[in-house]
């Protein structure tokens, strides 16, 4: 699962056995060469994506890590992007990312691209009030509890002027019949056991977040919730999605 530049099993462990903050510290010069980083299919799907609604303002990426999801708002967004994160790790991997990248292709902001800046900051608190036309985020909804979603949403939905959008994509859950079901239900189950005999807690579950849930929780946050087919990724076998993205629209 890990190439030779990934962490090692020792390292995972003691990322484990740590809290989530300080686990992705201890993991963030490595986290791009493990398989937790979202895949630049998903990301080049997203971007297209909203190339299409865009161009677009300013942009948050939530949770943002080491900056893959700044990337893609770096080439649909004209003003400025954000990135906010609570672990100083990824955050300085992230910097030192876009310090050394290319200005992106297509973002409709001038030669020098969007503004990038980067705030640490809890996802669950966030301190930017009607700041942003688009939020995205990437990969990082296993770490809130379901009794978290409500405070989260509605924390985005503050930092959204009127008309912006959360959006974000969702991976169809896979079947009981395939090996990917129980190896996530396994996984669920042990950091259950973890968290039960150790302390902090790392939250991380593949199972807990849920479309529906999620769906009724945004709406109930203030959100107009639409879902679009990622093409990119095909049907199932029933001929649903196997990618949709979640466009949540800040109403009023």
């Amino acid at each position: 699962m890990f190439s030779p530049e990934g962490p090692t099993l020792r390292e995972l462990a003691v990322q484990a056995l740590s809290s989530v903050e300080h686990g992705y510290d201890l993991l963030a010069p490595k986290f791009d060469h493990t398989p937790f980083r979202t895949p630049d299919s998903v990301l080049d799907a997203v971007a297209e994506a909203l190339r299409a609604t865009g161009p677009h303002g300013d942009g948050l990426d939530l949770c943002c890590g080491t900056g893959a999801g700044v990337d893609v708002l770096t080439a649909v967004c004209r003003d400025s992007v954000t990135g906010v994160d609570f672990s100083a790790g990824m955050l300085d991997v992230a910097r030192r990312r876009t310090e050394s990248a290319p200005v992106p292709h297509g973002s409709g902001a001038g030669a020098s691209g969007p503004r990038v800046s980067w705030v640490r900051a809890d996802a669950r608190d966030l301190p930017f009030a009607a700041a942003f036309d688009l939020v995205v985020s990437f990969g990082a909804f296993g770490h809130f509890l379901p009794r978290e979603l409500p405070g989260l949403f509605a924390g985005v939905h503050g930092a959204l002027r009127p008309g912006g959008r959360f959006v974000f994509p969702v991976l169809a859950p896979p079947r009981p019949s395939t090996s990917a079901y129980w190896m996530l239900l396994g996984f669920d189950a042990v950091m259950r056991v973890r968290n039960a005999l150790w302390r902090p807690p790392f939250v991380m579950y593949y199972r807990a977040f849920r479309l529906g849930e999620v769906r009724r929780e945004l709406e109930r946050a203030g959100f107009e919730v639409g879902l679009r087919a990622l093409p990119a990724f095909g049907t199932r076998d029933d001929g649903s999605p196997r990618v949709r993205l979640v466009e949540a629209r800040r109403a009023d």
